[in-house]
């Protein structure tokens, strides 16, 4: 006796034809061209064809098709006139006297006495650089010696003030879903924001592929997490926000918040001379706004225009990724400010079905809210001092963890050697250094009755 199957279709290898995707879901990815994300539905399992069906469904179509268009036709259009930043609007490392560093210092420290300052940082690569070792002496990650650091600028507080104690410094740190899970494995109680994703390309046939929507979505996820609500509750007035893949990042630097205070800013944004290919601050026509434009959407000759009076960059103050805000105005963006209208578009290679495919990688930074600012101020550093990112792996150019890790070594070694220390090395000295721990030292200070007269080995850790 033959047997039969009702009610379906029979395949060629004699097994029954699927079901068909869920019509509306189908004509819904019809209207954006998007139906071809079912074009592998046949040889799916029935479990898999239910990870693709709750896939697409969990994806807001209107938004992004609104942000692609509205994107796509700001090409071109992004940079409207621009202007070099005023010098009135940046305090120069040349211009700044002892005074002021002694009295934004003190200013800054009696504000984290307070318990005003929160600190903040966000992950968006495929690994969370905060676990990274550069290979230092000590063997400590990147987050280990933000962590000492953030101590570090605690203890110092406390000593500043009369009372001896001082609220703990909240952490921040936001995470993708790509670094969310081993980021709450390498860290314990600290407050953990979820990252928003935008990407329409199959990275399996049952998955369509994502990526981080950029640094800018911390504003949204502040709103949605109510960490804005919690800081509130905490006192908090002032939000230092930084990149976590900085080796030398100086974390809820007390000079940097006493300046941020004095001036009376809503935002403010450290600054370095361009040795690299980085987005740079403009100022959007005469008299407007301070914001950054990126090194890929700035004109060739922005790059290289030179001011004749000083000889330096026309527009010479990079973007390190080192800002401040007020909770006030980080509450208006995050609850005023309409952030879907531009996102910035770069062309990438994307993992797919299809091998890797040409993608646009929609993005929305950090920097962009700085247009809505109604005031802002830049703070110069020196990038041997205050930055050294690990972007690349060993092998490049520049910005490496070999590199990063150097440039703390030979900052440490100048911190030792300016308090009477020595040092001997059996490798040449341009190749190593010491690392002195941030528990003894957040910026070279105190380091006197450590170092003064005592001779180091390079490389080696200085710590109590």
């Amino acid at each position: 006796m033959t047997e039969m199957v009702v009610g379906a279709e029979v395949g060629r290898r004699g097994t029954p034809s699927p079901p068909p995707p869920p019509q509306a879901l189908l004509e819904r990815l019809k209207d954006y061209g998007q139906e071809d994300a079912f074009a592998l539905w046949d040889e799916l399992s029935p479990e898999e064809r239910d990870l693709l069906v709750k896939d697409i469904e969990s994806l807001d179509l209107p938004r992004v098709d609104r942000i692609i268009r509205c994107s796509l036709g700001s090409q071109g259009a992004y940079l409207p006139a621009v202007e070099p930043v005023p010098e009135s609007s940046v305090s120069t490392v040349e211009v700044r006297t002892l005074e002021d560093r002694e009295r934004w210092w003190k200013r800054g420290l009696k504000a984290i006495s307070e318990g005003k300052l929160a600190v903040g940082t966000r992950l968006g690569s495929s690994d969370p650089k905060g676990c990274f070792h550069i290979g230092l002496p000590s063997g400590k990650s990147l987050f280990q010696i933000q962590a000492e650091r953030i101590l570090r600028v605690q203890r110092l507080a406390a000593q500043s003030n009369d009372a001896g104690f001082v609220p703990p410094i909240p952490w921040y740190i936001m995470t993708s879903p790509f670094t969310d899970e081993a980021t709450r494995r390498f860290l314990k109680d600290i407050r953990i924001l979820a990252w928003k994703l935008i990407k329409f390309i199959m990275e399996t046939p049952y998955k369509v592929s994502k990526a981080p929507d950029g640094n800018g979505g911390l504003y949204s996820a502040l709103k949605s997490s109510k960490l804005l609500e919690d800081m509130a509750m905490r006192g908090v007035r002032y939000v230092d926000c930084y990149g976590v893949d900085n080796a030398l990042v100086r974390v809820a630097d007390p000079t940097f918040l006493g300046y941020f205070i004095d001036k009376g800013v809503a935002t403010a944004a450290k600054v370095a001379y361009p040795q690299e290919k980085v987005g740079v601050f403009v100022q959007r026509g005469r008299g407007g706004p301070l914001t950054v434009v990126e090194y890929s959407e700035m004109d060739a000759s922005m790059t290289t225009e030179i001011n004749q009076s000083t000889g330096r960059l026309r527009y010479c103050w990079s973007n390190v990724c080192l800002h401040v805000f007020t909770l006030d105005f980080l509450n208006q963006v995050a609850n005023g400010l309409e952030k879907d209208s531009i996102y910035h578009l770069a062309e990438k290679k994307i993992p797919s079905i299809h091998g890797y495919t040409t993608g646009l990688k929609l993005e929305q930074f950090v920097f962009d809210a700085f247009t809505y600012a109604p005031s802002m101020a830049l703070f110069e550093v020196l990038r041997e001092e205050e930055f050294a990112p690990v972007k690349n792996a060993n092998g490049a150019s520049y910005d490496t963890p070999d590199s990063a890790r150097l440039m703390l070594l030979r900052l440490h070694s100048r911190w030792v050697v300016a308090a009477g220390g020595f040092l001997t090395h059996s490798i040449p000295l341009y190749l190593t250094g010491v690392e002195i721990s941030p528990l003894c030292s957040y910026a070279g200070e105190n380091l006197e009755g450590i170092c003064r007269g005592r001779t180091f080995h390079a490389p080696c850790e200085i710590s109590f």
